[in-house]
């Protein structure tokens, strides 16, 4: 369809004056309202305001403007549909063949540290989505844009061939039609919390875009796509920069976030290197260097083609001990230049930089089920050593108290039935998703060997039964750390006490599925 008139009313002014100007250029008459008219105007472009058309005066602050047939006529009509031609004709309605709308800042608005619920209500648009839906539902023969960056699309096809082609206004409909829809999605999630009702509301909307495709899911039969919360700003995997090496893969972002969540833990310059989402190493030290030597000690077997992520620039001394194996990512909140130059002549090491994740009580945690998905607050918090209660008769030492804080962190982010054994900063073993608390804590013992004598262990979740303490008291282990609450605990504590071992009671859980 050729356009002859296009109607431009934005919030976002992006580009507008240089988009007005090359329709201008093309011969097409532009209308406008408010603040798009003025900034149009006084650009020098000829310009036609929206009350000329309608005969009515905007109104009530500008909240009536738009919304009539003069306007929403033009913009619905079938143009080769006999009966709305006359319908024009009677009416003296005269097509709108391209509009340009995006919409009231709501977003920014209630993002306001003191925004009044007032002040969120102005800021809804009505009559912006009422012509973008419009215009997106005759999209055979109306032009919809919402984005400003598909201007200048828009205008090379209007250069090259005189019109938009079908196919490009499909698309143009789709992309508007996601627009409202997410706008919609957002005030509705503000009323919820407005209404109370907190992170799970009776209505869920959730809105997301896409990153990328990737090339398989966890497997190669398997398709996939990254996407991310649509208006996320904030820390971690999904805003990550990739500076470096082939595209990630579905199962690198799987496991780019758990390294990550599980770096963020420490103040300490720490180092986390994940395998299958489970850490195989985690080393805290005084340097990032000294941390990660720590993490890849722990396991150099499994080490091998793993995911590593630190909590600190990535220096020159850290670069140079990660190039000496091959690890499939680094994810870090910077890469010095130094360390940049030794990693990359590493081709395919995917290297990211991102923002540290932070605590965040909003935090949702889905997983999907067959017909719908189940939610809960993501799993940020940790017990504080003054909320733990000593159980046995000997009190940890000031060393183990900080190898059973350590461990402790660490194995909140291990599958479970999980057990951590760990010394000097840094884990000796993981035991990682067994049918049986006692089979986990075998595995890790097994792995820690000589080293687990003086070491001390940490279980995501309450001993059933007194083996696992019996078993961690037969490699070595002089400090236990875990949940507490089984029927069973006396037995546990008994079992520690015989041996002169201490145990701490966390009170809080951490099952990882």
């Amino acid at each position: 369809m050729k356009i002859k008139r296009a109607l431009l009313s934005v919030s976002d002014k992006t580009g507008i004056i240089e988009f007005a100007q090359e329709l201008h250029n093309l011969g097409v008459q532009i209308i406008s309202t408010g603040g798009t008219m003025k900034a149009i105007k006084e650009a020098g472009i000829p310009v036609t305001y929206v009350s000329e058309i309608t005969g009515f005066p905007e109104i009530m602050d500008g909240r009536v403007k738009t919304l009539n047939p003069y306007i929403h006529g033009g913009i619905l009509a079938i143009r080769d549909n006999p009966a709305h031609q006359a319908a024009m004709v009677e009416h003296n309605i005269h097509g709108i063949d391209l509009v340009a709308v995006n919409l009231y800042p709501f977003r920014q608005t209630v993002a306001k540290p003191d925004v009044t619920l007032n002040e969120a209500v102005e800021n809804i648009d009505i009559g912006g989505p009422a012509m973008i839906r419009a215009s997106a539902k005759n999209f055979h023969y109306v032009t919809v844009v919402v984005n400003p960056l598909r201007y200048q699309d828009i205008i090379a096809e209007l250069q090259a061939g005189g019109e938009v082609a079908l196919k490009s206004r499909m698309a143009l409909a789709q992309e508007a039609f996601s627009h409202t829809a997410g706008y919609d999605a957002y005030i509705s999630q503000y009323l919820s919390g407005q209404l109370g009702q907190g992170l799970f509301p009776d209505t869920l909307h959730q809105v997301y875009e896409k990153i990328q495709d990737l090339r398989y899911g966890e497997n190669p039969h398997q398709s996939a796509a990254f996407y991310r919360e649509q208006y996320y700003s904030g820390p971690g995997v999904a805003n990550a920069r990739q500076l470096h090496g082939k595209e990630l893969s579905f199962n690198n972002i799987v496991d780019v976030e758990a390294a990550y969540a599980l770096a963020a833990e420490f103040q300490q310059p720490a180092a986390a290197i994940i395998k299958h989402t489970n850490p195989c190493g985690t080393g805290i030290g005084a340097t990032l260097a000294e941390a990660y030597q720590k993490a890849h000690q722990a396991d150099p077997i499994s080490a091998f083609g793993g995911i590593v992520a630190v909590n600190r620039e990535v220096d020159e001394a850290t670069a140079q001990l990660i190039s000496e194996i091959f690890v499939e990512a680094v994810i870090a909140p910077s890469f010095s230049q130094a360390a940049l130059e030794i990693l990359a002549q590493k081709k395919n090491i995917r290297l990211l930089a991102a923002a540290i994740p932070q605590p965040d009580g909003n935090r949702l945690d889905v997983k999907s089920v067959a017909g719908g998905v189940l939610l809960q607050q993501a799993d940020m918090t940790t017990a504080a050593q003054n909320d733990m209660k000593i159980v046995t008769k000997r009190q940890p030492a000031a060393d183990e108290w900080e190898q059973l804080l350590f461990a402790w962190k660490v194995v909140k982010h291990v599958k479970s039935n999980a057990i951590v054994i760990a010394k000097d900063n840094k884990t000796l073993g993981v035991g990682a998703g067994q049918m049986n608390r006692v089979g986990a804590a075998g595995i890790a013992l097994a792995q820690a060997g000589e080293q687990a004598k003086g070491a001390v262990l940490a279980s995501d979740a309450f001993f059933p039964f007194a083996d696992t303490v019996g078993a961690a008291i037969a490699a070595g282990v002089t400090a236990i750390i875990q949940p507490g609450g089984s029927v069973h605990d006396e037995d546990s504590i008994k079992a520690a006490d015989a041996h002169g071992i201490a145990m701490v009671f966390t009170g809080m859980r951490h099952f990882k599925h």
